[in-house]
């Protein structure tokens, strides 16, 4: 993990060079799919959102939660992926949500530049590198 400063620009710049984005919504999609049969389920995403423990925990902090509302919610968010509601993601459908979130992400961030800890490997961690790379050249 490091602190990266980021704002939207760095994002919305990640998120349009077809090449650096495609290429990172591969690796992802390829470690997600954990048999290796080109659709991930939703118990091979399951494990990602509940590794991320974005849910569990406040501040830190565990936070007891009904499990019955944490399981919805993690298959809210897995529909949100499964566009044709076949159970399974396919790579078009992962790409085109992971864009909306990203896009998302960065019209909620706004013009000021944020600080944030990013994990290696992330897609978030990804486009600053995409923007300092850019900048380097």
């Amino acid at each position: 993990m490091s602190v990266e400063v980021l704002d939207c620009a760095t994002i919305v710049s990640f998120v349009e060079d077809d090449e650096a984005f495609n290429v990172t919504v591969l690796n992802r999609f390829a470690h997600l799919d954990a048999d290796h049969d080109g659709l991930p389920s939703y118990a091979e995403l399951l494990k990602e959102l509940q590794s991320l423990r974005v849910f569990e925990t406040h501040f830190g902090i565990d936070v007891k939660m009904d499990p019955n509302e944490l399981a919805h919610v993690y298959e809210s968010l897995f529909v949100q992926f499964d566009h044709d509601s076949n159970g399974t993601v396919d790579l078009e459908e992962f790409k085109s949500e992971t864009k909306r979130m990203m896009l998302a992400m960065a019209n909620g961030m706004g013009f000021l530049p944020v600080q944030m800890v990013l994990e290696e490997g992330s897609f978030l961690k990804n486009a600053v590198e995409h923007e300092s790379a850019k900048l380097a050249a």
